[in-house]
């Protein structure tokens, strides 16, 4: 199977495009280009139908790019840019592509974003302020949206409309454990579970979803090396210098049988089990990876990840096998600071 790869260089101001065909024996994983992007991009969505990308953007001010990808060279057109109120940290699209969502950190906000018929990016409809917004997850079609705030240890839970309106749930918010710094949030492919990594205490937490959107915390797990003296952090603190915790990502692979997360002080990638039930259990496999592991993707066939480093300049290739076990089979130079990746299936 191949697919494009792409990959934010936050430090270089750049996006890596690859190729990747898992179906070759070894896997090949090859960089067709590099282009220039906004100040800083660390997050981006990608329209697959209209092979347009939205790429977030740093600097004063902030904004959001829109560019075309050429699916043969692997390369992006810039077509436009919208500026907004606060970088983004994670964005989404909803609606068929035509509402794209944003979580932005440093502002403390979500926002919801029309999209024109040629990829302009509107004047938002709806903004909601949660402290350290980090990401801005999906669901039900688009009909529900999941805010991560990691300064308030909740999932703030909306009905989103097709028109770009926010509802609060009942309740609008499902609690994660004081102090955790809740960050990512994927869901299972039946939409009945969702998993949140948390920064701070390096854990998963699983919540059960029923049928109006509403969250349950039912449970965690931790999804880091024990065993090398990581401590719990908190907001401010200094994980290098510390030698905290520092969770990062978040994925399901092989059919949802198992769960990958990235943590960023001892770089290492963790696989969880996935119970019939949803339930978690402990890690069965832990390794090494790039350096300060901030960002992946698991590529449409469910066996492999592609796992970028913020301070290497190499992306891995990691496979998952029948029993969950991780190895490493290519790497391939990026850039400086990656740290985002997304895939489009050829």
């Amino acid at each position: 199977m191949t697919e494009l790869v792409l990959v934010a260089n936050a430090a270089d101001s750049t996006i890596s495009t690859f190729r990747v065909d898992t179906a070759a024996q070894p896997p090949t994983l090859e960089r067709l280009a590099v282009s220039e992007v906004g100040e800083g991009c660390g997050t981006f969505a990608i329209d697959a139908d209209r092979d347009l990308v939205y790429a977030a953007a740093k600097g004063d001010p902030p904004g959001i790019d829109v560019f075309a990808l050429d699916r043969e060279s692997g390369r992006l057109e810039h077509l436009d840019r919208t500026d907004v109120d606060g970088s983004m940290s994670y964005l989404a699209l909803a609606h068929g592509g035509t509402l794209l969502v944003g979580a932005s950190y440093g502002g403390g906000s979500a926002q919801v974003f029309p999209v024109g018929d040629e990829g302009h990016v509107e004047e938002p409809t709806a903004q909601v302020s949660w402290p350290n917004a980090h990401c801005a997850a999906l669901a039900g079609d688009g009909r529900h949206l999941y805010v991560v705030s990691l300064g308030a240890d909740v999932v703030a839970q909306y009905s989103l409309s097709p028109g770009g309106g926010l509802t609060p749930l009942v309740p609008p918010t499902a609690e994660a454990p004081e102090g955790s710094g809740p960050r990512h949030l994927v869901l299972d492919g039946d939409e009945e579970r969702a998993y949140v990594m948390t920064e701070f205490s390096g854990e998963v937490l699983t919540y059960d979803r029923d049928a109006s959107g509403d969250l349950t915390l039912s449970g965690s797990v931790p999804a880091y090396a024990q065993d090398r003296g990581l401590r719990h952090s908190e907001l401010g603190a200094d994980p290098v210098e510390g030698h905290l915790i520092w969770g990062a990502d978040l994925h399901l692979a092989r059919q949802g049988t198992f769960l990958l997360a990235s943590e960023r002080s001892e770089s290492t990638l963790a696989c969880l089990p996935v119970a019939p039930d949803g339930s978690l259990g402990e890690a069965v496999s832990i390794v090494g990876t790039v350096a300060q592991p901030r960002g992946f993707v698991v590529l449409a066939d469910d066996r492999y990840a592609l796992v970028t480093g913020e301070k290497d300049t190499a992306v891995a290739l990691v496979e998952v096998d029948e029993a969950g076990l991780l190895m490493e089979v290519a790497r391939a130079e990026t850039g400086n600071g990656a740290n985002w990746a997304r895939s489009v299936q050829l």
